[in-house]
């Protein structure tokens, strides 16, 4: 039996999921591929945000929004996102 243990922070708790081995042998899947699946699913979902699902992915965020262009699921850049991120170029000059 695999575990799958998500990393947090120290301040919050930690929850343990555990995949039999035969079940991630029948999905031709690692550990690591399963959480990566995973975080694609509930972002593609909308349930976790790209920094979420890219924690549980244990990728970069490049890393995470190259996989997810691969499997062409798009981005979901809201207005919130723009705004924040007009914000950040304003504050480093670049417009």
């Amino acid at each position: 039996m695999n575990s799958i243990t998500a990393l947090a922070p120290d301040y919050l708790p930690m929850k343990t999921l555990q995949i039999p081995q035969d079940i991630l042998e029948s999905a031709r899947l690692t550990i690591d591929q399963l959480k990566q699946e995973l975080a694609m699913l509930l972002y593609a979902q909308q349930r976790l945000s790209v920094g979420k699902a890219r924690e549980l992915a244990g990728m970069t965020l490049w890393e995470f929004r190259q996989l997810l262009a691969t499997r062409g699921i798009p981005v979901h850049y809201g207005v919130e996102d723009f705004t924040q991120e007009l914000a950040t170029l304003r504050e480093l000059g670049r417009i």
